[in-house]
Formats: C-alpha cells, sequence, structure tokens
C-alpha cells in the first residue's frame, strides 16, 4: 500500500480509467498562471501545483474545464473591470491550448471529446465562474459564449444584482434570481451554455430549477449530509437537480468535505490572525506551516460524498469537479491531476460496477454537455 494510506490501483481499475471517457468539470490552473507566473508548460511538485501540462497529458483525462475565475473585487471596480478580466482568462486559456496542439484541443460540444478520447489528447473547456463577469449585460454574455464557454457559474462567494451567494461575502445578496437573473437562464438555455449552481443560494438554486428549459450542473459542489458547509447541496438540493437531469460534480476540497479538516484550518487561520502581522508572503508561509501538522482528510470520505450523491441523487447524476489548484488542500492520494484512477479503484472497492464507475469518472457529464450544449 502506498505511503499515504491509499489502495494501490489494479489491474481492472487501470482499465475502466483508460477506457472511460474522463472529465474533470472545475480547474482553477489559469489563476494561478495569471496571479502567481505559474509556467503550465513544465512539469511541477504537487506542492506547487495540481496541473500543467505535462501531467494533464499523463493523466489520461479526456476533458477538463478551465475556469475563468473573476474575483469578488472586479465587480467593485471599475465599469467593465470584471468583463475584461473574463475575457482575459479566456484568452489565456486559448494561448495555452495553442500552444500544445498535439495534447490539448479546444472543445464546445460533446463530440470534441470523443474526438479527443479517439485521437488520445485533451479536450478543454472553459467554465466562467462568478455571474458579476457579465456585468449585468446580455451581450457580454453572447460574447462569453462566442468565445468559447460553455458554463457560467451563476456567482462565486459574493452574490451579485440578479443572483444570490450561499456565502453572501462582503455583505452581498443571498436571495434569490431577480426578473433579470431568468432573463440570464433564459439566454443560457437559447445559447446552449450550462447553467452552473455551485456557489448559489438555496434560494437561488430554486429559482433556477424553475426557471430553466434545460438540465443544470453544479460543477464543483459536495454533499451537506456529509459535511454541513454552505458550498454544499442538501439532500432536498441533489433530488431537484437530478429530478430535472443535471449532475452534480463532487468537489475535493478538504474544507469543504470534512468537518474536522474544516475546524483545524479555521483554528489555523485564526492563530495566523493573532500573531504579530508580517507581510502577505509570510503570514501565507505561517499557515502554510500549521496547515502542513494537519494529518490530511481520507480519501474514503471523499469517496462517502460521492457515494451520497450517487445513492441520492442517482448514479446518472455523480461527478467530479475537482477544483485542483483554487483549493490547499486534497485527500490522501489525491495529489494531482495523475491520481484520478485512484477514484476508480475506490469506488470499485465500495462495490460500483464498471459501468458506474465510468459514469462518474465522466460519462454522465458528456451525457449533460450533449443534451445542453450539443
Amino acid at each position: 500500500m502506498p505511503a499515504d494510506g491509499t489502495p494501490p490501483v489494479s489491474d481492472r481499475a487501470r482499465r475502466i480509467y483508460r477506457d472511460a471517457i474522463v472529465i474533470d468539470t472545475h480547474n482553477d490552473l489559469v489563476t494561478k498562471v495569471l496571479d502567481e507566473g505559474y509556467d503550465p508548460r513544465v512539469r511541477h511538485t504537487p506542492a506547487q501545483g495540481h496541473t500543467d501540462v505535462p501531467r494533464l497529458i499523463e493523466s489520461g483525462i479526456t476533458a477538463q474545464v478551465l475556469a475563468a475565475w473573476v474575483d469578488a473585487p472586479y465587480a467593485q471596480r471599475e465599469r467593465g473591470g470584471a468583463f475584461r478580466r473574463a475575457l482575459r482568462y479566456m484568452d489565456e486559456i486559448h494561448a495555452i491550448v495553442d500552444a500544445h496542439p498535439g495534447a490539448l484541443r479546444f472543445a464546445t460540444g460533446a463530440a470534441d471529446v470523443r474526438r479527443a478520447k479517439a485521437d488520445g489528447v485533451v479536450a478543454i473547456f472553459i467554465g466562467v465562474e462568478g455571474g458579476h463577469a457579465i456585468e449585468d449585460s446580455l451581450d457580454n454574455l453572447r460574447e462569453l459564449n462566442r468565445r468559447g464557454a460553455c458554463y457560467l457559474t451563476l456567482t462565486w462567494n459574493n452574490g451579485n444584482e440578479w443572483a444570490g451567494s450561499s456565502i453572501g461575502s462582503g455583505d452581498t445578496r443571498t436571495g434569490g434570481l431577480t426578473t433579470f437573473g431568468r432573463a440570464v437562464i433564459a439566454e443560457l438555455n437559447r445559447l446552449g451554455m450550462l447553467v452552473d449552481v455551485s456557489h448559489t443560494s438555496s434560494e437561488t438554486l430554486t429559482d433556477v430549477l424553475a426557471a430553466s428549459d434545460a438540465p443544470v450542473i453544479a460543477s464543483h459542489s459536495s454533499a451537506r449530509a456529509i459535511a454541513d458547509h454552505p458550498r454544499n447541496l442538501t439532500d432536498d438540493e441533489l433530488r431537484a437537480i437530478a429530478e430535472r437531469g443535471g449532475v452534480i460534480c463532487v468537489n475535493f476540497y478538504s474544507r469543504f468535505i470534512e468537518v474536522r479538516m474544516r475546524d483545524a484550518m479555521d483554528a489555523a487561520e485564526a492563530r495566523v490572525e493573532r500573531e504579530p502581522a508580517g507581510t502577505a508572503a509570510q503570514r501565507a508561509a505561517r499557515l502554510d506551516a500549521l496547515l502542513a501538522r494537519i494529518p490530511p482528510t481520507p480519501l474514503s470520505i471523499l469517496i462517502d460524498h460521492i457515494d451520497h450523491v450517487a445513492r441520492v441523487a442517482g448514479i446518472d447524476h455523480a461527478g467530479l469537479g475537482s477544483d485542483f489548484d483554487g483549493i490547499r488542500l486534497t485527500p490522501a492520494g489525491l495529489q494531482d491531476v495523475t491520481a484520478y484512477p485512484r477514484i476508480a479503484q475506490a469506488l470499485l472497492d465500495r462495490g460500483y460496477s464498471d459501468d458506474d464507475v465510468r459514469k462518474v469518472l465522466g460519462a454522465n457529464v458528456l451525457r449533460l454537455v450533449g443534451e445542453v450544449i450539443g
């Protein structure tokens, strides 16, 4: 058994993984590229980052959604700033794909995923995270779609003028959709873009399911019954998404999926806040040192979340949305994008059939993409 305590990957699991369509619906690699000068062309260690092009190729993943995340402060800056930030992300994603024509291929639909699988390349989608990116303009939404966005995450931790967030950071909205919000949903449906309900409030989610003619996706959310965090979905919400044909893609962040880890991280951050102030880099280093002492979340807890979604929503409605490179701590054994076969093994160990493992790895998301995007 590996040193991290996770079970070895069997030949059966490797075969299932190799033959499956494997899709991760949320990865924040490009935030590291834009904000930290991280070079996606170079192989990094897991401590440096979860993703780069060499490891994406090695991973055997079929399709990866790269997030164009627009941070909350852009919503308060000068008019046009949030929209420009989204476009900057999208330009960077296209540049990464264009720089690796033999390994990566830009994708806009299900047929692109199947061709990528056949050709042995990684399909790259763009998901725009944070509805404030459209700046209350349907024309801006159409431009994001024209440039290749496959989904819009309606909010981030901050609510916006037309949709409420589960967190409501900065005293922003946590209520439901406004009249304009319903117009956004209608336009997403018309454009053939996925409506992403991760980060939204319960009231917004209820309104979205009533307003949308198409099934929705939760691109990186977990089960609140396992870990009571506002970013996670209740059982009623899981069932409601599934009843409309949607897919819930489970987030890997240890803080979201394990109560013990959430409490330990809260305590570590509070301790750093109480210590004498230093530079931002010094404070981050102190926090990293404290977090390194916390025993990692067992892989079994992530599988608990996947299993719960599969049992409550149904096996046809569970998927993977890692949030890699947007999160600090991951479960043991899931150190980076090369570790996905361990999920296949863990599901087999729970008694899942080969076909059900393939559904969770990506077949469910591929079906949703085919239905909504084409």
